[in-house]
């Protein structure tokens, strides 16, 4: 999953990305006001958006309230120190999904990000299942007829990714986008090592390889 943070503290911001890249395998985009927000927001490449309230050059309240004006559907969790109820009120009225006041808990920002995907996906159990194969993103354990299956990180949030939309057919360009943040170098054959670990462990049938097109979990398991 790729997350855009929006923290203008460099000691807040720096925390959370560590956290989110280290403890949850997140690739997360930081920057620090709300125009290069929107700037990045322009790319609709994330799948979540961290926002800050207090932010330089433009408000995350104005970054929000744009966001919904152009239809955007992504999920928006407000990390701020406004713990007012009228800034709680004004945020989720303005499209927010959900409202976490510093300092908090970097375990509960975990939790609240993947509460907030579950509903955004439509699922109540936090465990992902399709057919045999189970995968939880909180413990980041994956299972297939009951056995365990050990994958890296990267393995695991590519098989995420796949795993969101099954039947739906992701590119080589879309999974780098999904699984790398900026800087991060990419070689050109990376994907397909990734993918090639996965069938090797799940069996070849879990991940068709569409050619011209990309990958995709079938619809039916």
């Amino acid at each position: 999953m790729r997350i855009l943070l929006v923290e203008d503290d460099p000691m807040i911001g720096k925390s959370v990305q560590d956290a989110l890249k280290k403890q949850e395998s997140y690739a997360v985009d930081w920057v620090r006001d709300g125009v290069a927000a929107e700037l990045a927001l322009g790319n609709g490449v994330y799948d979540l958006l961290l926002l800050d309230l207090g932010l330089p050059r433009k408000a995350g309240l104005e970054v929000l309230s744009g966001l919904r004006a152009r239809k955007s559907p992504i999920p928006v969790l407000i990390l701020t120190a406004r713990d007012a109820v009228a800034d709680r009120v004004a945020g989720l009225d303005a499209g927010a999904d959900d409202f976490l006041v510093k300092p908090f808990d970097l375990d509960e920002l975990g939790a609240r990000i993947r509460a907030l995907m579950r509903r955004h996906s439509g699922r109540a159990s936090p465990v992902i299942e399709h057919g045999d194969l189970k995968l939880n993103p909180l413990t980041h354990e994956v299972e297939l007829d009951g056995k365990p299956v050990i994958l890296s990180a990267r393995e695991f949030a590519l098989l995420s990714a796949l795993l969101e939309r099954p039947g739906a057919p992701l590119s080589r360009s879309q999974l780098e986008e999904r699984i790398y943040g900026w800087g991060e170098e990419v070689e050109s054959n990376t994907i397909e090592v990734y993918i090639h670990a996965l069938r090797r462990k799940l069996g070849a049938h879990w991940i068709l390889n569409l050619r011209g097109v990309g990958y995709m979990v079938p619809k039916e398991p």
